[in-house]
């Protein structure tokens, strides 16, 4: 892909480095507020009030972010965001990871109206998100909750090793899609979807989350149609990478490797074919009045 030197999306929240472990609220920080509150206002607290104004002069810090520090238990504690130094390729995954984000905003700022830009989270070993806690192990995903993506860059090289998925636009091919997960919160998808679950079997709830991931595909196709018309990023071999990665990814293909049998009912994603389909149906039309997997005769 021709991405260098293109524009970066300035909505990146880059947490590698950082622990995801984090206590959330309602855990041991909430519980001591009220206690420390009460004391700070009464005369032992006035004392204690000085003692942090006396240690915040000599040691140049906000006395707010010293008592924060305690509250959290992180006194002392460096801020990771500022000393963290990843390799020289991983900085530049990270660099591509805005610019194809980037791309995204431009594309689906053009396709519809009011568009609410995603941010994107990246991340080392675990994240913390409004639907919950998660682990490199999990993959990239979309939080609808927070109207976040998540990514360990750390699954591009997965997905070469493991997966047998190389290339900067099957990468690119990942971002797209959760951005297309982005897209289907948006146009109220993916509430319908989620509201389906507990009235529907689990096999028939399974159902619609194929048609819920196709769909992104989808959207990733469209993507990259209307990325080219734009930009003129792709290159010989581009398309194909994408096309392998979805491929690769199949449930179908997951589940026969990983267990050595195929579980139709179980699967969430879709196949390796329907998932190569209907991203090169986006590729190909660039009309998202196209991609209705939801009504669609065949998956």
């Amino acid at each position: 892909m021709k991405w260098q030197g293109r524009r970066k999306s300035s909505n990146v929240d880059d947490r590698r480095g950082h622990s995801g472990s984090g206590k959330g609220i309602g855990g041991l920080s909430s519980l001591l507020m009220g206690p420390l509150i009460k004391i700070l206002f009464s005369k032992v607290g006035l004392v204690i009030a000085g003692l942090f104004i006396v240690v915040s002069f000599v040691t140049g810090n906000n006395p707010l972010s010293l008592l924060s520090g305690l509250i959290s238990g992180n006194v002392g504690q460096q801020n990771t965001s500022t000393t963290y130094q990843g390799t020289d390729e991983e900085n530049e995954l990270a660099d591509f990871s805005a610019t194809i984000l980037a791309s995204t905003e431009d594309v689906w700022n053009e396709i519809l109206d009011n568009y609410r830009e995603p941010t994107l989270v990246l991340f080392t070993g675990s994240v913390s998100s409004a639907c919950g806690s998660a682990s490199s192990a999990t993959g990239p995903f979309y939080c609808p909750g927070d109207e976040k993506l998540y990514i360990d860059l750390s699954f591009f090289d997965d997905m070469e090793r493991k997966l047998n998925a190389p290339g900067d636009f099957a990468q690119a091919y990942v971002i797209a899609h959760e951005v297309g997960h982005h897209v289907q919160k948006l146009m109220g998808i993916t509430d319908k979807v989620h509201k389906l679950r507990g009235q529907v079997s689990e096999a028939e709830y399974n159902k619609y989350s194929v048609m819920l991931e196709l769909q992104a595909d989808f959207f990733a196709g469209v993507w990259a149609n209307r990325s080219e018309s734009r930009m003129s990023m792709m290159e010989a071999g581009d398309l194909e990478e994408a096309l392998n990665a979805a491929n690769a990814i199949g449930d179908d293909r997951l589940q026969k490797q990983s267990t050595g049998r195929v579980v139709p009912d179980s699967f969430t994603h879709g196949t390796s074919e329907q998932r190569v389909r209907w991203f090169k149906k986006g590729f190909e039309t660039g009309d998202i009045a196209q991609g209705d997997t939801f009504n669609a005769k065949a998956l």
